[in-house]
C-alpha cells in the first residue's frame, strides 16, 4: 500500500511541475529555471541526509549515480523547459509520457522484467489515451513540431535514467540515490548560474514562488517518493502510473492558466486512468 501511495503523491507532484514550468519559464530561461530547483532540491534533501546520517554508495555505485542526475535532474530538465515555452502544459505531458513504453522495453530487456500480458496491455490503452489528448490539443494549433520534439527526447532521457536507477536501489537508500543524483545535476547546470540571477532580478514575486515550489515539491519530495516506490515494485509498473500525469496536468492548466483543451482530452485521460488499472495488474 504504502508504494502505491509513495507513487501516486510522485504522479500529483509530477503533474504540478508541468503547469509551475510553463508559468516560470516566461521569466526565466530553460537553464536558469532547472538550476534554481535543484539548488533548493539538493539543500534539502543534502539536509535530511544529514540528519538520517544515510551511509554513502559503494564506490561501483558513483559512476551510475552521475549518470542518473546527468539524464535525469540536468539534460531532462533543461529540454523540457525548454520545449515548454513552445507547447502548452497539456501537450508536454502527453509527449512526455511515452517515456513508460521506453522504461518497460528497457527494464524488460536489461531488468530481465519480462514482458507480463497485462503491462503490454495497460502501456496499449493508455498510450492510446495520450495519442488522443495529443490530437485533441493539436486541432487546437498548441503544439509545434520542434516542441513535440523536444518532449520525445525528454522522454527517452527520464526512461533511460529510471532503468539505471533501479539496480542502485536495491544496495543504496532511495533518499541517498535521489540526493547525490541532485548534487550532480546542480553542478552539471552551474554554467547557468549568471542567467538566474539576472531572471531573479527581474522576476515577479509569482515567478519566483513557482520556483522554490518546483524545487520543495515537484523536485526534493516527489523524486523521493518515486524512488521510495521503484524500490519496491518493477520498473515497468510504475513507470506506467505516470500516464495519470496528462489527465492531471490538463485539468490543473485548465484551473491555475486557463488552457482550456478539447473535451474530446476527457476521453484520452479516461484511456490513460484504464491503462494504469491494468498495468498494475497482477501477472
Amino acid at each position: 500500500m504504502l508504494p502505491l501511495v509513495a507513487a501516486l503523491t510522485t504522479v500529483v507532484l509530477w503533474a504540478s511541475a508541468f503547469v509551475g514550468i510553463r508559468s516560470a519559464g516566461h521569466a526565466f530561461s530553460p537553464g536558469a529555471l532547472s538550476l534554481g530547483r535543484l539548488v533548493l532540491d539538493t539543500l534539502a534533501l543534502g539536509a535530511v541526509v544529514a540528519v538520517r546520517r544515510e551511509p554513502l554508495p559503494a564506490r561501483r555505485d558513483l559512476l551510475p549515480i552521475a549518470g542518473v542526475g546527468l539524464l535525469w535532474f540536468g539534460a531532462y530538465n533543461v529540454v523540457l523547459n525548454q520545449a515548454e515555452r513552445m507547447v502548452d502544459a497539456g501537450t508536454a505531458a502527453m509527449v512526455v509520457n511515452v517515456g513508460p513504453i521506453v522504461i518497460a522495453v528497457l527494464a524488460g530487456v536489461l531488468l530481465k522484467e519480462g514482458f507480463p500480458p497485462s503491462l503490454l496491455s495497460g502501456l496499449a490503452i493508455a498510450f492510446a489515451g495520450v495519442i488522443v489528448i495529443g490530437f485533441s490539443l493539436r486541432s487546437g494549433g498548441a503544439t509545434s513540431t520542434g516542441g513535440a520534439a523536444l518532449c520525445l527526447l525528454a522522454a527517452c532521457l527520464y526512461g533511460t535514467a529510471v532503468v539505471l536507477q533501479k539496480p542502485l536501489l536495491r544496495r543504496t537508500s532511495a533518499l541517498q540515490v535521489t540526493f547525490l543524483a541532485c548534487a550532480t545535476g546542480t553542478v552539471a547546470c552551474l554554467p547557468f548560474a549568471p542567467s538566474l540571477v539576472h531572471g531573479a532580478q527581474h522576476a515577479a514575486a509569482g515567478k519566483i514562488a513557482w520556483i522554490l515550489y518546483l524545487g520543495i515539491f515537484p523536485t526534493a519530495l516527489a523524486f523521493t517518493t518515486w524512488a521510495y516506490a521503484l524500490a519496491r515494485t518493477t520498473a515497468g509498473k510504475l513507470g506506467a502510473t505516470t500516464y495519470l500525469v496528462p489527465p492531471l496536468v490538463v485539468v490543473l492548466a485548465l484551473v491555475l492558466l486557463g488552457e482550456r483543451p478539447p473535451l474530446i482530452a476527457l476521453l484520452g485521460g479516461a484511456a490513460c486512468l484504464a491503462g494504469v488499472a491494468v498495468a498494475r495488474r497482477p501477472r
